[in-house]
């Protein structure tokens, strides 16, 4: 296949469930000639409470579907999933993938003025200790708070976004990591932009959110466009969804 044949194919991107559209949505808004294959593994979620090896297989089961729908690049637009199996799908995947947890740390990186930076995600993300990691490679002098909020995820399912509920879990979420004087939060969860006013009330002004969606649209766009795969004209068909 031709190089200008392979820009017209489509990026797969895919998340535990509806999280995953704030990526998509960034990437139609910064890349709008990109066709988006979108799976949403709506039956399985949560996946911040189920094991390394069971987030693994999942998410070897939608690359593989992604590969059948013949995406030209994989977003793991999932933080779970890129804590756990992202190494393994690099191995196994033959086209460019990434994922959201290093654009939201370079960035933290960027914005935080006291090197204080909180971290909220599903009980998996925040375990497993990658963003810490990618956070200290980059910065060594700073101290990263992690936070499990596992509530959030099925809150926003159930379409609860503004919502007294909504408001009090927040509360009693964050009310801990603000005591601790963070003044940088990752959205370490792609669900979580989508109760962003909620989380922005909660945490106050002085609190600088960075959602991982838009910084992951980003990079994806300078590693599409590094390796000439960006599309160049406008599809028919701007996106495809299966949830």
């Amino acid at each position: 296949m031709s190089i200008s044949n392979v820009r017209e194919l489509p990026v797969g991107v895919f998340d535990s469930g509806v999280g995953g559209l704030t990526v998509v949505r960034e990437i139609m808004r910064q890349m709008p000639n990109e066709r988006i294959v979108y799976f949403g593994d709506t039956a399985r979620v949560p996946y911040g409470s189920k094991s390394k090896e069971t987030i693994t297989r999942f998410s070897e089961q939608i690359m593989r579907f992604l590969l059948s729908q013949n995406v030209k690049a994989i977003v793991v637009a999932c933080n779970t999933a890129s804590a756990y199996a992202l190494p393994t799908l690099e191995q196994e995947c033959p086209v460019p993938i990434i994922g959201v947890m290093k654009p939201g740390a370079r960035t933290a990186t960027e914005k935080t003025r006291n090197g204080r930076i909180g971290v909220i995600g599903t009980n998996a993300t925040v375990s497993s200790g990658i963003y810490t990691s990618y956070i200290k490679e980059l910065m060594p002098e700073a101290e990263v708070l992690g936070r499990a909020c596992p509530l959030f995820v099925p809150l926003v399912e159930e379409g609860l976004w503004e919502d007294p509920v909504t408001d009090e879990i927040a509360r009693r979420y964050l009310t801990e990591l603000m005591d601790e004087g963070i003044d940088t939060l990752i959205l370490g969860c792609t669900h979580y932009p989508l109760i962003r006013k909620t989380i922005a009330r909660t945490v106050g002004e002085s609190v600088e959110l960075v959602n991982p969606a838009y910084e992951t649209a980003l990079e994806l766009k300078h590693m599409l466009g590094d390796l000439d795969l960006l599309a160049k004209e406008h599809p028919s068909l701007a996106s495809t969804a299966f949830m």
